[in-house]
């Protein structure tokens, strides 16, 4: 997949010496594009202070600190709400000819290590590591706090109230609707039709 980064800070080999702090913001251009390539309505800040110290052949180890203030839609209600993030994080930057071919290769991979996010040889782009970085903090079914599932089924009925009836009151008050009472009025023959 080639697409131009909505949010690139290419920071060149020459300007790492033995290490470099590098603070970005993108701007309300780059958040709105970035927003609509994450799929949520709005991003008001985005954040992202580096550490990059140069490792051997030719890799660069980065320690940074995302935050930023996000709209999302919650899953329950379809209502906007702000989201506040925060999160640390290490990368390793290393030449595109030394990613492995086969992302899934499990047993060649480092679990315990750093992600590696691949260079082009002449920079690291520090702007697109924070934007994916970004993407992987976002809750992939936000809620809005205080939005529950207040009517959803978190207890299998009890032997014996597979087939009860919504009336009645059960031995702590009134009893919820049963999912299943459907069920067994078919499985019993009480079709009506």
């Amino acid at each position: 997949m080639s697409h131009s980064p909505e949010f690139s800070r290419r920071i060149p080999f020459n300007r790492l010496g033995s290490g470099l702090d590098e603070t970005i913001e993108a701007s309300a251009a780059e958040r709105k594009a970035l927003a609509a390539r994450l799929g949520i309505p709005e991003i008001e800040t985005l954040v992202c202070r580096f550490r990059l110290t140069p490792s051997e052949n030719r890799s660069v180890l980065a320690e940074g600190h995302l935050s930023a203030k996000v709209t999302q839609i919650c899953v329950i209600t379809s209502e906007p709400f702000e989201d506040v993030l925060a999160e640390t994080f290490f990368l390793k930057f290393i030449p595109a000819a030394d990613m492995p071919e086969d992302e899934f290769d499990i047993d060649s991979m480092d679990l315990d290590g750093p992600d590696e996010v691949p260079h082009d040889g002449k920079a690291v782009d520090i702007g697109e590591a924070a934007a994916e970085q970004l993407a992987l903090m976002l809750d992939p079914y936000p809620r809005k706090p205080g939005a529950g599932l207040e009517n959803a089924v978190d207890v299998a009925p009890a032997e014996g109230e597979e087939g009860a009836h919504l009336s009645g009151e059960g031995p702590d008050g009134p009893r919820r609707p049963n999912p299943f009472s459907a069920l067994s009025v078919l499985k019993n023959g009480d079709r009506k039709e």
